[in-house]
């Protein structure tokens, strides 16, 4: 699914990640930890295309990822969900349109959009909400509204940066127990995190990274 071979990225004279090499199977869930600045947010960038690495190749479903063009992004992400620390929700518009809007914008028939928003929303627990704005809802809430926006349209892969940074322990535990949820219907999962306490609850593969370099797979 998710292939690396010796990829170095730089930005200018400082290497963000030196030549790392490593698989992730189709249906893993993989965490992807280490201190700030170790480069996990840089690979995940990579991995959906908002950055080329400077060196190596990354493949994802045999795509080289390393030589797409800026058109052929597009294309890319229609089979991955995106999953941000601070949510990136759209204050005016409603659950269900923040939700629906990755299918809206590849023309999706509305009645279809319509039936994949509850659905999804009914997985992270807020079914019935969809007419409610993020402003009114807990930062939970919110992150559980990114988690349904970045499945929406039933991903192979699912990217989550810090996905519970931002929450208490109950509601961080709630989160990665949807995400589980999700890497049990199949979607390969991977999780930026440097919580070592729920990496132990939730025991999955861990890709440690240490000044850029993978020093535990």
């Amino acid at each position: 699914m998710i292939r690396l071979y010796h990829v170095t990225k730089r930005y200018g004279d400082i290497a963000a990640l030196r030549d790392i090499s490593v698989r992730v199977a189709k249906g893993e869930f993989c965490y992807i930890t280490g201190p700030s600045g170790a480069g996990k947010s840089t690979l995940l960038k990579m991995l959906y295309g908002a950055e080329h690495p400077t060196e190596g190749k990354l493949l994802l479903g045999g795509v080289d990822v390393s030589k797409l063009p800026r058109r052929g992004l597009p294309a890319l992400r229609r089979n991955m969900g995106i999953i941000f620390q601070d949510f990136k929700l759209i204050d005016s518009r409603t659950v269900a349109e923040n939700v629906g809007l990755a299918l809206e914008v590849i023309g999706t028939p509305r009645a279809t959009i319509d039936r994949r928003v509850q659905a999804v929303l009914g997985i992270v627990g807020l079914r019935g909400r969809g007419g409610e704005y993020p402003p009114t809802l807990s930062g939970g809430e919110q992150q559980r509204v990114a988690v349904a926006r970045a499945i929406v349209n039933d991903p192979s892969i699912l990217l989550a940066d810090e996905p519970t940074g931002n929450l208490d322990g109950g509601m961080a535990i709630e989160v990665m127990e949807i995400l589980q949820s999700i890497n049990l219907r199949g979607t390969t999962v991977l999780v930026a995190t440097h919580d070592a306490g729920l990496m132990e609850r939730f025991p999955y593969r861990s890709l440690r990274f240490e000044h850029g370099r993978l020093v535990q797979s």
